[in-house]
């Protein structure tokens, strides 16, 4: 159902405009919380992965165009257009790919249904940059991971940053938040890999690793890295060799590095 927009104030557009983040989480009410996703390419991920589409905001020349295949799919959900400085006005900023969708978010994983058949997964603790959260997805989705755990202080991977930065990898990749992960995974038979600098690390490269059915990969902060009590309780403390005297990669690199090496030989 294609609506022109006539009045950025309309309720019905408040999730692409007024809402925040929190707002469209709805945590008071998680069963009707609301993520956004943008570019046709993400939105079709999303609807391909099973995400219920709500609404659908898009640029008028890509009615016809970028979005005809997903306003084909869902003829009778709301499609709101106008032209670009229309759609800026009313979200504060230009779309890069002219097409928004509200989406339904879904209930929360449970962490052991979700890692009951892994043999890779990674631990996030505290990582809280919604580029970096949305890298990790792509990386981890390319390179084999079979599903990511996140401490409850990491920003949330259905933040619209996150998801687009990820190109829909969020919708690939199982995922799950816990209060304690690394201490869950154990219980489940993994053996947790903290990656950090200490005199106990082993490489990365290490056949022990590889030869371990079942890791959890910790990765921590991007500034602090992961707590020494975290760090201390591992199975192994795991680092990656580097030149020239570089101690540290950003936690979006270290994390290819990482999946690639431990991953890719399943």
């Amino acid at each position: 159902m294609i609506r022109e927009i006539t009045d950025i104030s309309t309720p019905e557009l408040a999730v692409y405009a007024s809402l925040t983040e929190a707002q469209l989480r709805n945590d008071l009410d998680p069963d009707n919380g609301i993520f956004i996703a943008e570019s046709p390419k993400v939105i079709k991920v999303a609807i391909d992965a099973g995400y219920q589409p709500l609404s659908l905001l898009c640029e008028r020349r890509h009615i016809d165009g970028d979005a005809r295949d997903i306003i084909a799919r869902f003829p009778e959900m709301p499609v709101y257009t106008g032209e670009r400085e229309v759609l800026s006005a009313l979200t504060g900023y230009t779309l890069t790919r002219g097409v928004l969708c509200a989406f339904r978010r879904p209930a929360p994983s449970d962490i052991q249904a979700i890692c009951k058949d892994a043999r890779r997964v990674v631990i996030l603790e505290g990582v809280c940059d919604t580029t970096n959260i949305g890298a990790i997805f792509r990386s981890a989705a390319a390179l084999g991971v079979d599903a990511v755990i996140l401490s409850n202080d990491c920003c949330d991977p259905l933040n619209r940053r996150a998801v687009r930065v990820s190109m829909g990898s969020v919708f690939l990749v199982p995922w799950a938040k816990c209060a304690n992960p690394e201490k869950t995974l154990q219980q489940s038979g993994f053996k947790t890999v903290a990656m950090a600098l200490r005199n106990n690390s082993i490489n990365l490269d290490s056949p022990q690793l590889k030869s371990t059915p079942k890791l959890a990969i910790i990765m921590g902060t991007e500034g602090e890295g992961l707590p020494t009590r975290i760090i201390d309780e591992a199975d192994y403390v795991v680092k990656i060799p580097m030149a020239h005297g570089v101690d540290s990669l950003n936690v979006a690199a270290a994390s290819a590095v990482a999946f690639w090496e431990l991953c890719h030989v399943l």
